[in-house]
C-alpha cells in the first residue's frame, strides 16, 4: 500500500492487520498497537550513537521488563548518557506507525530523552525546542526512515489517533509523543 494514497479502505485494512484499542487504564484513552499473536516489536538504530535495537517489548498483554530496559538505554540522552524510564506509550505509537507502513527498515531516531540541560542547549539554538518538551519526560521521539518521506511517516503516526504528531519537512523527521492528540507543522 502506497502512504501517498492513503486512503479509507487502505487504513482499514491497515487497521484490520494492527488493530487498534484504548487503553483501559488512561481517563483519556488513546489507541494501542495490537498485532496478530498480541506482540510488538520495535527496530530503531541512532546515527548519533552507532546502536541499533530490535526487540519484541510487548508479549501477550505485558510489556517484556528487560526489553523496556533496554529501549530506555537505547533511547538515552547520547550528548551525557542520562537514562529515563520512556514511557512505553511512545513506542506503541511508533510501533503501530511503523507497522502501518509496511516497513522492515527500522526507524532512525534522532532524539529520544532529553535532559532538561540538553532541551536548554538545543532551545536556545533553535525556535522549535519546547521549553517543557516531553522529550524530558521520556514521552517523545524524534523518527525519520529512508523508505518513507515525512507525510507517510505523519500520515501513518495521525492515522493511530494517539498523541502529539509533528512534521518537520526540513529537518526531515516525524515527532510522536503520548501526550494530547494534536498535531503541527515544525
Amino acid at each position: 500500500m502506497s502512504m501517498t494514497t492513503l486512503t479509507r479502505r487502505g487504513l482499514l485494512g491497515a487497521f484490520a492487520a494492527t488493530m487498534v484499542t484504548a487503553a483501559p487504564t488512561m481517563s483519556n484513552a488513546f489507541g494501542i498497537l495490537r498485532g496478530a499473536g498480541d506482540i510488538r516489536r520495535i527496530r530503531m538504530y541512532s546515527g548519533r550513537t552507532g546502536e541499533s535495537i530490535d526487540t519484541v517489548y510487548w508479549i501477550e498483554g505485558e510489556y517484556v521488563k528487560e526489553a523496556l530496559k533496554e529501549i530506555n538505554h537505547f533511547m538515552r540522552d547520547w550528548r551525557n548518557n542520562q537514562v529515563i524510564g520512556i514511557d512505553p506509550r511512545t513506542v506503541d505509537i511508533a510501533a503501530a506507525s511503523h507497522r502501518l507502513m509496511d516497513v522492515s527498515e527500522p526507524y532512525m531516531m534522532l532524539s529520544g530523552y532529553r535532559s532538561p540541560a540538553t532541551n536548554a542547549m538545543l532551545r536556545s539554538r533553535s525556535k522549535g525546542v519546547a521549553k517543557n518538551s516531553l522529550h524530558m519526560k521520556g514521552m517523545a521521539a524524534d523518527l525519520r526512515l529512508k523508505s518513507r518521506s515525512v507525510g507517510q511517516i505523519y500520515s501513518a503516526a495521525t492515522a493511530c489517533h494517539a498523541g502529539g504528531v509533528g512534521r518537520y519537512n526540513r529537518s526531515n523527521f516525524v515527532h510522536m509523543d503520548c501526550g494530547q492528540v494534536r498535531t503541527w507543522n515544525g
